[in-house]
């Protein structure tokens, strides 16, 4: 893997590494994205981040929010797989956002960055509410990737408000324990919002995405779509993109 590009920043250590035609950013030891523009799918945690959207039909995910940006690998393959509106990035790291720009190619017309702290942008935001939030919010501590964000009862409320009803709802946890206790799982008044709960893992990683979904399509539907969109059909039989997925609720 060689280093393409690397600065230290108010402390912080940048690096773009390359590995083929793959490009990794890390921050401090911790990787934030991979994304190669000739393979669409990762192998890693950005794919399960994705998937969830075909638990719905066409035409239905067509507003999109990502909070956490890093260098941009889930909103590129959104924006490759999907038919949608708009795209906005919420990101904080004004390094992760020109990396974003000048590394990976996140200026596409249908993608919008912004640099603001999550939830003060949640908070001033008076826009139409999404169809999909993706929460990716992490930090590094200790040259290990942490939640930035506990999904506590506050939290929740502020991804509820700019959800639309019957909208998807999916989150990055460290672990298993995490998702299971937090208040989107553990309080009713969040949890009977949504007709399905899943969680998504794969293989090789300890990540556990967290799908909170307003349509009550289960793995059946999902495997159903996933057949009938060529590009995911041929990344689950070339093993590019792997998962498990187990309900919930």
């Amino acid at each position: 893997m060689a280093i393409l590009w690397q600065k230290t920043v108010d402390q912080n250590r940048y690096e773009i590494r390359t590995a083929g035609k793959t490009r990794r950013l890390y921050t401090n030891g911790v990787c934030h994205s991979e994304f190669n523009a000739d393979k669409i799918f990762t192998g890693s945690v950005w794919d399960l981040l994705i998937l969830p959207a075909w638990f719905y039909g066409d035409d239905e995910i067509r507003r999109i929010l990502v909070l956490g940006v890093g260098g941009g690998a889930v909103l590129l393959q959104l924006d490759h797989l999907l038919e949608t509106d708009a795209i906005i990035g919420i990101e904080s790291d004004p390094v992760h956002l020109h990396l974003a720009r000048k590394f990976f190619g996140s200026t596409v017309p249908g993608i919008t960055l912004i640099e603001a702290e999550a939830g003060a942008w949640l908070d001033a935001y008076r826009g139409e509410p999404f169809d999909m939030i993706i929460d990716d919010l992490f930090v590094d501590e200790r040259r290990e990737p942490v939640r930035a964000v506990a999904v506590d009862t506050g939290w929740s409320e502020r991804l509820l408000r700019h959800l639309r009803p019957g909208g998807l709802l999916t989150i990055n946890f460290a672990s298993r324990e995490e998702l299971t206790t937090s208040a989107l799982f553990t309080e009713r008044r969040f949890s009977r919002r949504f007709a399905a709960v899943f969680q998504l893992t794969q293989p090789l990683l300890d990540n556990y995405v967290g799908v909170f979904s307003g349509t009550d399509a289960g793995s059946g539907e999902l495997r159903d779509r996933i057949t009938r969109t060529p590009d995911l059909q041929w990344a689950v039989r070339n093993r590019k993109l792997r998962y498990r997925i187990r309900q919930l609720k």
